[in-house]
């Protein structure tokens, strides 16, 4: 007798989702509470588990089909997997493919033969991680998986092809032989064997349903919220000097290591004590005000950027927020935080710094007032005391909703975060 899977319970306000990847296959054997899909929706990738042992049945719906809360996607059939199931619906044309770049946890399982995979899991490639390792020429059985379960992520070819670059020798030069290496924006020769030189393609791949979302909510914000960013700048110089001083003892003491992050949440929970409307947000005809701060904190993922929250940041110390954001990251790269976690934010703090950004105008998250942008450390000649020095400085963004938020205030609050940054005993008599 089969057992129904059924699409689970999403969260608050969420009825449908769209199935990502199945991560069995009919025939496979299954445990009670394994994973068997996993649903991609308007936040997050969510995991369906068996609710029995057995071996793994029909597939009811195809990758990349939308599924409502409550609808059967498969069955479980009683057994050790040693009988074949019935074979999965056949598989969308239009699969979601993450063409972010950055990583890839969502990945097709039904690879055909012909191209050389076998059963092995970190062999099972997405359509994007096949392209790259088509692209480079590479032996995917040879690169190690950094990714669930040991599959290959975007990321772990890019690097394999990176490695086979440097150790390749020189090509001789051949004057009778055309040159095979792709133009700049061209497709690569591995993709298109037979085509004629000089044609150009395109691609078309569907939105996956997270950058949908982003797509339509930034565009909310651009329409909705009036929309003005500000900018000041930070010598970093004391807080590299309290980090390299006491990032061992604080590592040692409390597990973690002690990053930037801390030190810009604590200085953002100091000026939004002293400018409020920068914490507040609009609700109709109303103003809402809070004596709490609930920080969210942009993180990349393999789907796309996703924004957690550190509930209560007021009260947290260095060290929770550290291990907050530490477990923030491990599990948006492994697809396992939860939607409530990335529900509610008072304000939103963005580190575009870590991918090299000098400068930028964040959007607001609403219902959120406004965000700070975070950029790269870089050596630069400013004055002090009458000299000329070089100074490791940072660019702040702060964009906000001038309905809202005056001019006045906003560069107020920079100007808070910049004593604080550059006076880091500040963040701890709270002045």
């Amino acid at each position: 007798m089969a057992t129904e899977v059924k699409v689970p319970t999403l969260g608050e306000s969420i009825t449908e989702a769209t199935l990502g990847q199945w991560l069995k296959k009919p025939g496979e054997p299954v445990k009670a509470d394994e994973p068997i899909a996993s649903l991609e929706t308007d936040k997050v990738a969510v995991e369906v588990p068996s609710p029995v042992e057995g071996v793994m049945g029909e597939q009811l719906v195809a990758e990349g089909d939308n599924v409502e809360v409550g609808a059967v996607i498969a069955r479980i059939d009683a057994g050790s997997g040693a009988a074949a199931a019935p074979a999965p619906a056949p598989a969308s044309v239009e699969t979601p493919v993450n063409p972010a770049g950055a990583g890839e946890n969502i990945e097709a399982r039904e690879p055909s033969r012909e191209e050389g995979e076998d059963e092995a899991p970190h062999l099972t490639l997405s359509p994007a991680v096949r392209r790259v390792v088509l692209e480079h020429h590479l032996d995917p059985s040879k690169i190690k998986g950094t990714g669930k379960d040991g599959r290959l992520t975007k990321d772990d070819v890019l690097a394999a092809a990176r490695i086979q670059s440097a150790e390749a020798p020189a090509p001789a030069p051949a004057a009778s032989a055309p040159s095979t290496a792709p133009a700049s924006g061209a497709a690569p020769a591995a993709a298109r064997p037979s085509a004629p030189a000089g044609e150009r393609r395109e691609e078309r791949v569907r939105m996956t349903r997270l950058r949908q979302t982003v797509a339509r909510r930034l565009k909310e914000a651009q329409d909705t919220a009036a929309i003005l960013t500000t900018f000041n700048d930070v010598d970093m110089t004391a807080v590299m000097a309290a980090r390299s001083r006491y990032k061992d003892l604080f590592e040692k003491k409390h597990g973690i290591r002690l990053g930037f992050m801390s030190f810009f949440v604590k200085a953002a929970v100091l000026a939004l004590k002293d400018i409020p409307s920068v914490n507040a947000s609009i609700d109709l005809d109303e103003i809402v005000y809070r004596d709490y701060v609930d920080v969210s904190v942009a993180v990349s993922a393999p789907q796309g950027l996703v924004v957690p929250v550190i509930r209560n940041a007021h009260a947290l110390s260095f060290a929770d927020i550290e291990l907050a954001i530490a477990d923030f990251g491990k599990r948006a790269k492994d697809g396992t935080l939860k939607i409530e976690e990335m529900q509610g934010g008072t304000f939103t703090i963005s580190n575009g710094g870590v991918f090299g950004s000098l400068l930028s105008t964040p959007i607001i998250n609403p219902p959120q007032s406004a965000v700070l942008g975070m950029h790269r450390i870089e050596e630069r000649p400013v004055v002090k005391d009458g000299q000329i020095v070089a100074k490791p400085m940072m660019y702040l963004a702060l964009s906000y909703d001038h309905r809202l938020i005056d001019g006045r205030e906003a560069v107020t609050f920079l100007v808070r975060m910049k004593e604080a940054l550059e006076d880091p005993v500040r963040l701890l008599i709270d002045l």
